[in-house]
């Protein structure tokens, strides 16, 4: 039988997915909200707890930091060492981790820290020979539709999406480290940026060159409240023109208005009844 832990903090859409893997004959592993969401929709579920024989403990902080859990993640299926360590000690294997992280981006705190969530999502990216792992709920139905055809995910799917996972760790890491930053007035030892394409360009800097529009995750900029009227997709360096002009008529529209209120200023100055 197939395995899938599935805990994550943004429930959105995990009671659709769980009811899929269920009537596809997957067994589900849940913990803590996740696992009452999906009871409360009438799908079963064993919560972690029971699976391990062991408690959530230090106010949830330690719930899946278990060998049952990541020694199923983690076996290689082709080493057969690995696999009779699994028959030794009675751990099955999961085959899919379904999971997001706390928000640290959006509520920074020590408590948002995931320590749990990132070592899942490290466990099932690593092993993605194996495993399966998905970070996104965006995810989700292309996840259960291509289960539902092949039976299991294609080695390219599961390379995509372990891909997917790293750079979703690496940017909640470069999220901590940038808030631990923000009191300190030195220069930070090091700066670790996460950025996400947003535009795909028509060539970089010379034609012969590839480009696309990056910003940093979780924030926006003017450039995406533009709309383009007409004309060939976006070039590098028509970026950097509407960016110069922009910048440009900006600069004038400051130095306009400054100009107009020293102007209005002398000539109420002239035309005062005092004067």
């Amino acid at each position: 039988m197939r395995r899938a832990l599935l805990s994550v903090y943004d429930k959105v859409g995990i009671t659709k997915l769980a009811g899929r893997l269920h009537e596809l004959g997957w067994e589900l592993l849940s913990s803590g909200g996740t696992a009452g969401v999906i009871t409360d929709a009438g799908i079963p579920v064993t919560d972690v707890a029971a699976y391990t024989g062991f408690p959530a403990m230090l106010g949830h902080r330690v719930v899946t930091l278990h060998p049952k859990v990541h020694g199923g993640i983690l076996a290689d299926r082709d080493d057969a060492t690995h696999v009779g360590e699994l028959n030794d000690h009675d751990i099955d294997p999961i085959d899919l981790v379904v999971v997001n992280l706390y928000p640290f981006r959006s509520e920074p705190g020590i408590e948002m820290i995931d320590i749990g969530g990132p070592t899942l999502v490290r466990a099932a990216a690593k092993n993605h020979a194996h495993v399966g792992v998905v970070v996104d709920p965006a995810d989700y139905d292309a996840l259960a539709a291509e289960l539902a055809v092949d039976g299991e995910l294609s080695p390219a799917t599961r390379r995509r999406l372990a891909r997917a996972a790293f750079a979703h760790t690496a940017a909640y890491d470069a999220a901590i480290v940038d808030w631990m930053d923000a009191d300190e007035t030195d220069l930070p030892p090091t700066i670790h940026l996460a950025l996400e394409m947003v535009q795909p360009l028509r060539y970089g800097e010379n034609p012969h060159q590839r480009g696309a529009r990056y910003r940093e995750i979780g924030h926006t900029s003017w450039w995406d409240q533009t709309e383009q009227l007409g004309g060939f997709e976006l070039s590098y360096l028509n970026l950097l023109d509407t960016a110069a002009a922009r910048s440009l008529a900006h600069d004038l529209g400051a130095a306009s208005r400054s100009e107009e209120r020293r102007v209005g200023k002398e000539c109420r100055s002239r035309w005062s009844p005092y004067h």
